[in-house]
């Protein structure tokens, strides 16, 4: 008889008990048929499903992917993500191996729903004993349940393939590791696309709105439409409605939509957002808070995160150097520090006395909240990051661009102590739906006052209090405040990498000087000021989608390769 090892703990656990730590390990042998059988292990092998969705804390040799973009400079030099920035990184060798990791994750969902009907109730479905029946009738519900968020775990997983690399190849069936996979070829994007929203409109008809509290991080109707209005909104963007780049590739229907009506799609992709706006029971809005957003995995603007145990291991890698065992790691670029306005709306401008002399001074507060800058408090000090001080230039991995990153980190953990405290990596928030619905509307019906409207609300929340977007703003105005709002509200969360590369404007983001400041300490105790390039950075238009790795390709000759790799 076959036999497996089942190996469950942390993995298995973690979504449902994320505030306990859970560290302990069972192994036992037990054959296939039992596990598949038994409710108890089948409850573990869905929730190891959800330990495949993504962690942006430390997701490239501890770097995140903002390091990758625009938005942040990893202060290791030799470290991987580099690769992105240099242009070293090709088929052979990518950081970010996202291809093995999600059809991992969506083989394992396959096998799971191939075997979620094997699940032995019959003791209870035939007793005659009123709580067994009450046992059958709760055991067979949470199955089904299951199933829905297995189904949209593996959409999600989808998307995230589709955003790195087009059409991909479509699996719903459970496969085995001995398949003939020579003849495996690449779905159309479209396909996927469809595929996508077809499993989040079918897993979501049957998914409560919003999770109870016990619940929380499982998959929800919510969740759901919330995943159809981000798969619609780059199915409705510039780099899948277009071929210009790609240098004549020949399978255009792999990294482009039809030629079809664009208003429509995205019309699609507004009422998809809409749609999550107007869902009864969810009681989603915009976080009063800010900054205390992110160390929290309960509030109201969360549709989907990653809960996780205690752990202090990004405090340690993106402390301040001159912290106990601070590493520095990803540090804030100052393209995206221009990037944050002025508190009456307007534009920052080194070129204006006032703003250059005191850059940090009535500014954007997301600013403060998410980036530490000279001589502001953190965890027990000011930060010295002028040249010459604790945390400043001079000193072995320091910030090379000035600033620390301080968005997603408990400042108060003492790391000599090995303190620890939960992070929730936030997967979708109502704020980025609010500036979906913004953006989709305002490329289908310009002038529509919903978009003002929704952009204001994630501007103003109460403890930022940004002004509203000023009146009669052009639809180009208008798209460049909305990009500039996502821009900012969503540093540090995995957003810039793609939304800069569905809006085509890799070359003028990626491909230029990534800047810091140089800082200088007066004789008087002030502060001088001065922008520097950091390091010059290259895009190519091949990087707008990755390459399929060149060892898939050995296996499956017929994927193609994306263009110009």
């Amino acid at each position: 008889m076959k036999h497996i090892t089942l190996i469950y703990g942390v993995a298995a656990l973690f979504l449902l008990s994320a505030c306990e730590k859970l560290d302990r390990e069972v192994i036992t042998n037990i054959t296939e048929k039992q596990v598949t059988q038994s409710y108890q292990y089948s409850s573990y092998r869905q929730a190891i499903l959800y330990t495949e969705l993504p962690e942006g804390f430390l997701q490239v040799d501890r770097a995140m992917m903002a390091s990758a973009s625009d938005e942040a400079e990893y202060t290791q030099e030799n470290a991987n993500i580099q690769k992105f920035n240099n242009g070293s990184w090709n088929a052979y060798d990518n950081p970010d191996n996202a291809w093995a990791k999600y059809y991992k994750a969506i083989r394992r969902v396959n096998q799971f729903l191939a075997s979620s009907d094997s699940i032995n109730l019959e003791t209870y479905r035939l007793s005659t004993n009123p709580s067994d029946q009450l046992i059958y009738q709760q055991r067979t519900a949470e199955i089904a349940r299951w199933k829905l968020e297995a189904r949209f775990l593996r959409a999600f997983f989808y998307f995230e393939l589709v955003k790195r690399y087009g059409g991909v190849p479509i699996f719903t069936t459970e496969l085995s590791v001995t398949e003939d996979f020579s003849k495996v070829e690449r779905s159309s994007l479209e396909a996927c696309i469809q595929f996508i929203v077809k499993e989040c409109d079918e897993s979501g008809a049957g998914l409560p709105a919003k999770s109870a509290d016990a619940d929380l991080g499982r998959a929800t109707k919510g969740a759901a439409l919330a995943l159809k209005s981000r798969a619609l909104l780059y199915a409705a963007s510039d780099l899948f409605n277009s071929t210009t780049w790609s240098g004549g590739y020949s399978k255009p229907e792999l990294i482009s939509m039809p030629t079809g009506n664009r208003t429509q799609r995205w019309k699609d992709a507004a009422n998809a957002a809409k749609a999550v706006l107007d869902l009864a029971g969810t009681g989603y809005w915009i976080h009063w808070e800010y900054g205390p957003l992110f160390n929290t995995f309960n509030s109201p603007e969360i549709i989907l995160t990653r809960r996780n145990g205690p752990s202090n291991e990004f405090e340690k890698a993106n402390f301040p150097i001159g912290y106990n065992l601070g590493e520095s790691g990803n540090a804030p670029s100052q393209n995206l520090v221009d990037a944050y306005e002025m508190t009456d709306g307007t534009p920052f401008d080194w070129n204006n006395p006032a703003h250059a002399a005191d850059p940090y001074a009535n500014r954007d507060p997301r600013l403060r909240l998410s980036i530490i800058t000279n001589n502001t408090w953190f965890n027990s000090r000011n930060v010295e990051l002028w040249a010459g001080g604790r945390d400043g230039q001079g000193i072995p991995l320091a910030s090379k661009t000035g600033y620390y990153m301080k968005k997603y980190l408990s400042e108060y953990t003492d790391l000599l102590q090995n303190r620890t405290s939960v992070h929730s990596w936030i997967l979708i928030r109502t704020a980025e739906i609010f500036l979906n619905y913004a953006e989709a509307l305002n490329e289908c019906e310009p002038g529509n006052p919903d978009i003002a409207q929704y952009v204001n609300y994630v501007r103003g929340r109460s403890t930022i209090g940004m002004p509203p977007l000023p009146a009669g703003l052009s639809q180009a105005q208008m798209r460049e405040r909305i990009r500039n709002e996502r821009r900012v509200e969503f540093a540090f969360e995995d957003h810039r990498a793609w939304d800069v590369r569905r809006w085509m404007q890799g070359p003028q983001y990626f491909g230029t000087p990534l800047r810091g400041v140089n800082i200088t300490r007066n004789a008087n105790g002030t502060f001088t000021y001065t922008p520097a390039v950091v390091e010059q950075r290259v895009f190519e238009p091949k990087m707008y989608l990755y390459p399929i790795p060149k060892g898939e390709l050995f296996i499956s000759p017929k994927l193609v390769q994306n263009p110009l790799w």
